[in-house]
């Protein structure tokens, strides 16, 4: 088992979503984001079933930065309630691995520093 982690995501519109990946890289929160463009999402909200159309984020993360990472989501996207859900990744191409290891923040004392 690695530390990295694979972060989902869903929001509204594409200006949206590309807002959110480029400053969660910006801020060396996620190595990469893909976005998958609309999807369609069944959910209860407020006792009724909903549908809407989204976009979502694939962020490629580790643990350690996942608190930053779930904080940064939370304050910058436009739903009330985001899906912000981790999972782990087991295991990964080395050299893939270790790009994504040397594209995030090294020190978490960084804040949301970049280089």
């Amino acid at each position: 088992m690695t530390d990295k982690i694979v972060v989902l995501n869903t929001c509204g519109s594409e200006a949206e979503a590309e807002r959110l990946a480029r400053m969660l890289v910006d801020q060396r929160l996620a190595a990469c984001v893909s976005i998958a463009p609309r999807l369609r999402s069944f959910y209860r909200w407020n006792s009724a079933v909903e549908s809407s159309e989204e976009w979502l984020l694939v962020i490629k993360s580790s643990r350690p930065l996942f608190e930053r990472l779930c904080a940064a989501l939370e304050g910058a996207h436009s739903y009330e309630v985001p899906e912000v859900l981790a999972l782990p990744v087991v295991d990964g191409a080395p050299a893939y691995l270790d790009w994504l290891q040397a594209s995030l923040q090294t020190n978490l004392e960084e804040g949301s520093a970049t280089e």
